[in-house]
């Protein structure tokens, strides 16, 4: 079997640790029984000899399917991993969701999303991550218990993301450790109606109000201060069409949103402002992860 499993954009400005939509840009996993176990990867880390000694995606898996059915049995792995490592645009989610749903696949359980994303939700606490990788779409999240309740929407074909992703991760704990601990009634007040308005713009598809709706007064600019280039690919993305122009997760990734007919030309005037830094035009995707027999 095959699982593609896509990458994701979180918080969307206000939507802190609630909000996000999933990405056409998928992580590959193959897996096969047989005698003895390997790993073999392509792309993303396959540089990296400990992610061969120490898996996160084959430890999860592994704990899993010993839960489902209590055998350990002996698999090959084939990665593709197209999904950048700390750049915010879901990579771990990607692997703990992939690696979930995989082993319900293989030990024979019926691959339900709502559980899949629970059993998620032990490794990653975070569910505007992982709950756009499962459901695909823009998924609104919250978490009561141990379980998380998702409204969910697709998004128009005519919308892309045109994501600019540079060559210097942000480690998403640090990252979240430089933040404010505490926040004025003004800045609650604002992130909250901000989120619930972008909520609306997307299940209504009013996309037009999406660069009103996406202002942060939480954590955008603190984490942004780490990589200050980033402040000038929200003006440069808002100068030529972007609809919404928020920071990726915790970064460094940052996601313009626009319409088909823009996304080009706004892909070569942040390509050429920004000639050290990968630029790409993703689809939405609106299917969550994928199993291929």
């Amino acid at each position: 079997m095959t699982i593609f499993t896509p990458a994701t954009s979180a918080n969307l400005g206000p939507g802190f640790d609630s909000l996000g939509l999933a990405l056409k840009l998928y992580n590959e996993v193959s897996i096969t029984e047989q005698k003895i176990s390997s790993i073999n990867i392509i792309g993303e880390g396959s540089d990296k000899i400990a992610l061969k000694k120490n898996n996160t995606f084959v430890n999860i898996f592994n704990e899993t399917i010993a839960s489902l059915n209590g055998k350990s049995l002996n698999y090959k792995f084939n990665f593709v991993n197209n999904i950048p490592f700390s750049r915010g645009l879901g990579s771990s989610s990607s692997v703990i969701v992939g690696a979930i749903a995989a082993a319900y696949y293989i030990a024979g359980f019926k691959v339900e999303r709502s559980v899949i994303l629970n059993k998620a939700l032990q490794y990653e606490n975070h569910p505007d991550n992982i709950s756009p990788a499962v459901w695909g779409g823009f998924t609104v999240n919250i978490v009561s218990g141990d379980s998380v309740f998702t409204q969910r929407t697709d998004i128009d074909s005519n919308l892309k993301a045109v994501v600019v992703i540079p060559d210097e991760p942000m480690n998403t704990k640090q990252s979240r450790g430089k933040l404010p601990a505490n926040y004025t009634m003004s800045e609650c007040v604002s992130n909250l109606s901000h989120a619930a308005y972008l909520s609306s713009c997307f299940i209504k598809k009013d996309y037009d109000n999406l660069r009103l709706a996406s202002i942060d007064k939480m954590h955008e600019e603190c984490r942004m201060s780490a990589l200050p280039e980033l402040f000038r690919v929200k003006e440069v993305a808002y100068a030529n069409g972007s609809l919404m122009s928020t920071l990726s997760g915790s970064g460094s990734s940052f996601l313009n949103l626009t319409y088909d007919d823009r996304a080009q030309a706004l892909a070569q005037a942040l390509q050429s402002e920004f000639s050290k830094f990968r630029v790409v035009i993703l689809d939405i995707d609106n299917d969550g992860f994928n199993i291929k027999s």
